[in-house]
């Protein structure tokens, strides 16, 4: 039951990563200069799916709530202030999204608001990685780190990088989903956004094998784990052969490839720690009876059939997003 639970909280926040990620890359992209029929475009590429995206966060968090609610409690407080922003930034995106497309005069403030709100919940979720990947404090079971226990140069520049992951997502997307203007620009986006991300993942690569000697050990006895850096500089050579020839449907794949590739880097790097070095998953289970009760409801229905939702909803809406009128 422990490994089941913690298989669904791993594919769950890969899922939200990919899902949500190109959403919230769109986003931020809409603040670069485009013209309103350009942005209407965008918005077209994602607003079939944009809030179902977001669903997986909250199942994510359900999931760790339940199912380790020790690592839950820590984390949280931990991590109020973030958590706090990530979420205003999720609410202000959605309600701009919506009131964007009812509004003339005031059109620039909810363009401005989508653009914010994206940012500040992208920027808080990388704070928050590069924060575990640091370490934080706890005492007996407590977070002792105080309220910005959380905030280092290192957890900025991870909030910064996670910007530019989601970024190079969302360029992706509209290549695959865009025509045009909008696809063309998006395609110029993409080799400074990869850069800006390769660099990001190799300097925190460095950095961790570096400061952290336990994780650098974890290297030397899991040699295996060197597939993962190997995976990532494939897809990044198939992503520049796919943008150089103008492929529309590779970019997003490779870049897709390219996270899968970092999340299990960093998941199998602190195996089998939940919080690193600090709580195990086996420590951080709720009891066998919970976890057994739960794989009837979630586990075994409710998670197979948002599984399959996703699947159904992205197949309706392949292809071309229209151009021209907005989402409304």
């Amino acid at each position: 039951m422990v490994m089941f639970w913690v298989s669904l909280l791993a594919i769950s926040i890969l899922i939200y990563l990919l899902l949500d990620g190109f959403d919230l890359g769109v986003g931020m992209l809409f603040g670069l200069p485009n013209g309103e029929t350009s942005r209407n475009t965008m918005l077209n590429t994602i607003s079939p799916v944009w809030d179902g995206n977001e669903t997986w966060l909250v199942v994510a968090g359900v999931i760790m709530w339940s199912a380790f609610p020790v690592v839950y409690s820590m984390l949280l407080s931990a991590f109020y202030i973030p958590v706090i922003i990530m979420l205003l930034g999720l609410i202000l995106r959605g309600v701009a999204f919506e009131f964007r497309g009812r509004a003339l005069r005031s059109r620039w403030v909810w363009s401005a608001s989508f653009v914010l709100g994206s940012s500040a919940a992208s920027f808080m979720q990388g704070a928050m990685v590069g924060a575990l990947v640091e370490g934080l404090k706890f005492s007996n079971g407590d977070y002792t780190g105080g309220t910005f226990g959380w905030l280092s140069l290192f957890s900025l520049l991870c909030g910064l990088g996670l910007c530019f992951g989601y970024a190079l997502l969302g360029a992706c997307w509209l290549v695959g989903k865009g025509e045009g203007a909008v696809r063309n620009t998006a395609r110029r986006q993409i080799p400074a956004l990869a850069t800006a991300v390769l660099a990001f993942l190799a300097a925190v690569f460095i950095y961790a094998l570096s400061e952290h000697l336990a994780i650098l050990q974890r290297w030397v006895d899991r040699p295996y784990l060197l597939v993962f850096p190997l995976i990532s500089a494939l897809a990044a050579a198939v992503l520049a052969r796919s943008v150089l020839h103008h492929n529309d449907n590779w970019p997003f794949r490779m870049v897709a490839l390219i996270f899968v590739s970092a999340f299990g880097t960093f998941a199998l790097s602190f195996w089998p720690y939940m919080i690193p070095f600090v709580v195990t998953i086996d420590e951080a289970a709720a009891p066998h009876s919970s976890l057994a009760f739960m794989f009837w409801g979630e586990g075994l229905f409710v998670f197979p059939l948002m599984l399959l939702y996703v699947a159904i909803g992205y197949r309706v809406f392949r292809g071309k997003a229209t151009s021209g009128l907005d989402h409304h």
